[in-house]
Order: C-alpha cells, then structure tokens, then sequence
C-alpha cells in the first residue's frame, strides 16, 4: 500500500519547525554579578534570625544567590558595567533587583545584627524591604549614592540609629520611603521634602523619637501625598502644605505657631479679608493629624472647609478663641473631629453635626449643645460625643428619648444637670465620675479666658 503524500501547507511547516529546532542555540548560562554576589555574603555575616525566625535557612552555598528567599535577579541592562563576564558572548550577568529581608509574617520575630556598607553596591537595586525586628546601627550614608534605581526602600520597625542618609534626598525614581519606627535622630534632609525627589510621594519618619529641626518652607512645591513624621522632636511652625497631600501627621512634636502660614486666614480668624492671600489647599486631604504640639491662635475656618477632609486631629495644643466651622457640603462627612484639650471658648458649631465621632472636651466651650448636634446623636449618626470638662449649659434632648446602643456620649462636668444617666455612660473612667461643675465656677468662669486644655 503507497503512503500517501503530506499536503504541501503541513509539509511546508513541518520543514519550518525542524529548522528552528536545527537553529535554536543553547541557553546561555547565567551568573550573578560578584559585586552583588559579595554584598549577598556580607549581608549574610551581617544578620541573624532572631529565634523563632528561619529566614535564612534558604542562604547557603548549595544554591544560588539568586534562589535566596527574598532574592529577586534580573540580567543587568546597565551600559559600561565593569563586570568581569560582562565582555563575554556566552555568559548573561544578573543583577539583584528586589531585595527582601525577613518575611514579615506575623508569627515571625524578625532579624537581628547590622546592615553591610555593601549594600549600597547593589546598583540594580529598585526595591529594598527590611521587615519589622532589631537590626541596629546606622542606615549604611552611602545608599543612596550607589542605589540610583531605588523605588521603594522600608527599613521600617527596627532599632536604626543615627540620621537619615542625605543621600537618599535626589534619587530619580524613588517613590516610597518608609524608615518609621526606628530610633533615627537628626534633621530630615531638605531634599525628602522639596521637588528635589521627583519621584517621592510616599514619606514615613513617624516614631522615631529623634528626627529634629523644621519642615522648610517650599514644602508647599512638592509632590508628596502621605507624609507621616508623627511622635519626633520637630520645632518651628507650620508651612503652607502641598496640593498633592492626602495624608499628613506631625503629632506628637515641639511645634508651634499658628496655623495662619499653612491654610490661611488672621489671627482674628481668618475671614475678614485683612491677610494675605492664602496658599493653595490640599483638596484631597483626607487625614490631618497636628495634635500633641504647641500650636496657638484661633483653628482657621478653611481647615474645616477642606473638601476631601474625613479624619481632622488638633488635640492637645493651645488653641484658643471660638470655633469657625462653615456648612458643610452635602457630600462632606467627616469620621472624626478631635480638638479637644485646648482652650476653645465660645458655643458648640451645629455644622459638627456632621461628623462620625466629636470630641470637644476639656475646652471652655458654653451655651447649649446644638440641636443638630443631638439629633445626630440620638439618630446614631453620630457614635461618640465627648463633650466633658466644658462650661455646657445644656443638651436638647426629647423627654425618655433612648440613646442608641452604639453610642458613646459624656457631658459630665458640665454647667448642666445631665439630661438622663446616660449622658455619662460614655465617660473615660480615669478619675472616677464627675457629673457637674460646682456653681461657682459657672457664675464666674463661664465666659472667663483660660488656658490650654480648659481647666483640665
């Protein structure tokens, strides 16, 4: 019986496949730069696991670099590399990329020892992660000299000391910086918070106890939008903040000043067109956290008329004079106002009606709670009122109207006889009880200036 023969298209891309198996070259072997392959071995030297941890169990010499847990290579692409395989047809280089330390799993307790100055040899480097544990020492000055390509670095949750490198200021493409929870001290270099880093949007120095001097005053040309320096030594007051912001803490600092300079506005308030213009608002600011510092003067009302604005903490400072809340616009809710522990005079504005959570406690507010502010309360709009240690006249409440389960409300200390026992229900129990001012104080301090923090 003859075979029959193969139509012409299938016999014409049988031949084609066996020429390219005929042409296909061997694989080119792949080596790991030595530079990274040195840096590699001092990291190793450098850092242990802390018990519990088996991070490293994957780093020995029976495997490549490359396949380290955490390890991530890719071919160098750089031009004029003086690696001695570099020149060589029949070898590709690999560079390290990605660089994790730690595994971060919440059941791990992390790494301990010291960071290598080698690390700053890895040039290909474009992401650098140190997860939460104890390595100590310094951050290694020269790292952002040699990683030039960083896009994320998080040194985050260790014992670093020292200061922050300046030469992490200037890198082209780095967008995150995260070195909180540290024990770092000194100044932020200038250029983390100018348009020096072109690239950066994220900044995290908060807890670190240490960090010092101001925020400069071009702050404002930047294009960060989460910028947390929370719980640090910083001084000086506060300058005019970016367009791009979105998040922005300093809690927990020595600064002081009013807010005048960031948002606007006279020390008589702020609206009766007597300043100068103001800066540009961040209308995307969603979180602005300034409590536990020394501000002072009256909060300026544009604070309140951020558009993008849900989280808004001033506690702790030494505001005084009345509150200017304008009305908020329908699609404005705000999850939390807390200016508490200041020396605020004046009523209650029924515009904070519209916020999740309220403390204004330990002021010297007076008059009556709002009505607005009530019904939003009793409606379960609003979940928690603190409005203790005031000179409060009042609550507008229905008779045996039920406060809603999920409530948090406290207006002891007040001018007031508490509408119902409940009103107290919500209160700290630090100090034990208080349910009103003695009447002496109401007769003769109720519209009386005081200091910060009301009367404590």
């Amino acid at each position: 019986m003859a075979l029959l023969p193969l139509p012409p298209l299938l016999f014409l891309l049988l031949l084609l496949f066996l020429g390219m198996l005929a042409s296909r070259a061997p694989a080119q072997p792949a080596t790991l730069h030595e530079r990274d392959a040195a840096a590699l071995r001092d990291l190793r030297a450098s850092l242990r696991d802390l018990s519990g941890s088996r991070f490293f169990d994957t780093w020995d010499d029976a495997r490549s670099p490359c396949a380290y847990a955490g390890v991530v290579c890719a071919p160098d692409d750089a031009d004029g590399d003086d690696s001695p395989d570099s020149d060589s047809s029949s070898t590709t280089v690999l560079r390290v990329s990605v660089l994790t330390l730690g595994t971060g799993l919440a059941d791990s307790p992390g790494l301990t020892g010291t960071l290598p100055d080698s690390l700053s040899t890895l040039a290909a480097l474009t992401d650098l992660v140190l997860y939460p544990g104890r390595v100590s020492g310094p951050i290694p000055s020269g790292l952002g000299a040699g990683l030039r390509r960083l896009r994320l670095l998080s040194l985050a949750g260790n014992q670093l000391t020292g200061p922050v490198p300046a030469s992490l200021a200037g890198l082209p493409d780095l967008h995150t910086l995260d070195l909180g929870g540290n024990r770092l001290d000194g100044s932020v270099p200038a250029g983390l918070l100018l348009p020096d880093s072109p690239s950066l949007k994220v900044l995290i120095l908060a807890n670190n106890g240490g960090i010092s001097g101001e925020i400069p005053a071009g702050f404002a040309s930047s294009w960060l939008f989460h910028v947390d320096l929370a719980r640090n030594a910083l001084a000086g007051g506060l300058p005019p903040l970016p367009a791009t912001l979105r998040y922005f803490s300093v809690a927990g600092n020595a600064m002081q000043g009013t807010l005048d300079g960031a948002f606007g506005g006279t020390a008589g308030g702020g609206d009766d067109g007597s300043a100068s213009p103001p800066p540009p608002l961040p209308a995307d600011l969603a979180f602005l956290d300034l409590s536990m510092n020394n501000f002072s003067g009256r909060i300026p009302a544009s604070v309140f008329a951020l558009p993008g604005l849900s989280s808004l903490l001033l506690s702790r400072n030494n505001f005084t004079g009345a509150l200017s809340v304008p009305p908020p616009s329908p699609q404005q809710e705000w999850a939390v106002v807390d200016v508490s522990h200041n020396g605020i005079s004046g009523e209650v504005p029924e515009a904070l009606a519209a916020a999740g959570s309220l403390y204004v406690n330990n002021n010297r507010l007076s008059g009556e709670v709002p009505a607005a502010v009530a019904r939003s309360v009793l409606a379960g709009r609003m979940t928690t009122l603190y409005a203790q240690h005031n000179f409060l006249t009042g609550f507008p409440v229905p008779p045996a109207a039920p406060l809603p389960d999920s409530a948090a409300l406290c207006l002891s200390y007040n001018c007031m006889e508490l509408p119902s026992a409940s009103a107290a229900d919500g209160c700290p129990t630090i100090g034990g009880p208080l349910e009103a001012r003695p009447a002496e104080q109401c007769r003769s301090t109720t519209t009386s200036g005081g200091g910060a923090g009301g009367d404590g």
